[in-house]
């Protein structure tokens, strides 16, 4: 085997193994000891983050920031790779802000001039914009260990009826319309719940507390293991064009009905959603005005017209 490939094989091997020692290594690869020491030099000198222990049970540890080997992509695969980084530069918070920004600039600088000349050209003709919030979500990254090692989270949770301190097992984190979520078990509701993440303050891990095994639970289905019954109403709403375009492009997808089309671009939606949501849909249709005409449930039409009520006292 040449050097360079044995090099190439031994940074696989130790970004996989993450601790081993040099013995390990030396009859794994049919080489000397004295020679996988010169081959794990070059690998430090390199960039592979190695740390070495003495002792009996001593050897070679990867840190935790590994170094990836070496990965061949297409002019086409490094352009759409660039792009699905840069494409989340609107977020004001992300749970890797500070990883895809350096990706994205060694994506860039890394490139061949032309492709970079490329990429300059494309910035200013494309672009995938998501709406500016103004309070930030700081914990994003703690929220995601959370999730994926199975860890209890202590939170001040500010939520419309107060704040509040709940002990919760994060399921994962998702972004829609701006805002960051966190479908959750709520010890204190011994449930599940949806909390938006920039409500989140002083967020820790909970050492004291014992998790649940929930490695079976993720986004996709979450909903489906809460104890709440979930009453559903049905939903019928005609639309202009003008008020199909503003659903498509408003409502966000844990709230969106299915929008149902006419030839002439008008449409109407129907569909069961829970009850719960009915305070969401006033408030939303009434945004659309004339765009809009609800023909039922008649507790989201008398839900609208109290709100009308209480805006009109307002200003008389």
């Amino acid at each position: 085997m040449s050097k360079s490939k044995r090099l190439m094989e031994l940074m696989m091997t130790v970004n996989r193994m993450r601790k081993f020692t040099v013995k390990e290594l030396a009859n794994q690869f049919d080489v000397s000891p004295r020679t996988i020491l010169r081959d794990l030099q070059e690998l430090s000198e390199l960039g592979v983050p190695l740390y070495s222990e003495v002792g009996p049970h001593g050897g070679y540890q990867v840190l935790k920031e590994r170094i990836l080997p070496p990965i061949a992509f297409t002019e086409e695969e490094a352009v759409a790779m660039f792009f699905a980084s840069h494409s989340l530069r609107h977020y004001p918070s992300l749970p890797f802000e500070t990883e895809s920004s350096s990706a994205l600039n060694k994506f860039y600088y890394y490139m061949p001039g032309d492709v970079r000349d490329r990429i300059d050209q494309m910035k200013n003709r494309v672009d995938f914009f998501a709406p500016t919030r103004q309070k930030e979500s700081q914990h994003l990254s703690l929220l995601l260990e959370a999730a994926i090692f199975q860890q209890v989270i202590r939170m001040q949770y500010d939520s419309r009826d107060g704040e509040s301190c709940r002990l919760i097992q994060p399921v994962g984190i998702y972004a829609s319309n701006g805002f960051w979520y966190c479908p959750a078990y709520c010890f204190l509701r011994e449930d599940f719940r949806l909390f938006r993440c920039d409500r989140m303050d002083a967020v820790e891990i909970a050492e004291d507390a014992s998790p649940l095994d929930h490695r079976h639970i993720h986004l996709g289905n979450w909903e489906s293991f809460s104890k709440r019954q979930r009453k559903d109403v049905l939903f019928y709403v005609e639309l202009t064009k003008i008020g199909v375009q503003r659903c498509e492009a408003e409502l966000w997808p844990a709230h969106a009905p299915r929008v149902h089309l006419h030839p002439d671009g008008s449409g109407w939606m129907e569909q069961e959603v829970p009850e719960s949501e009915i305070s969401y849909f006033a408030h939303f249709f009434l945004s659309l005005g004339k765009e809009a005409t609800v023909i039922k449930p008649q507790a989201l039409i008398d839900e609208m017209k109290q709100i009308l009520r209480e805006v009109l006292a307002k200003y008389e």
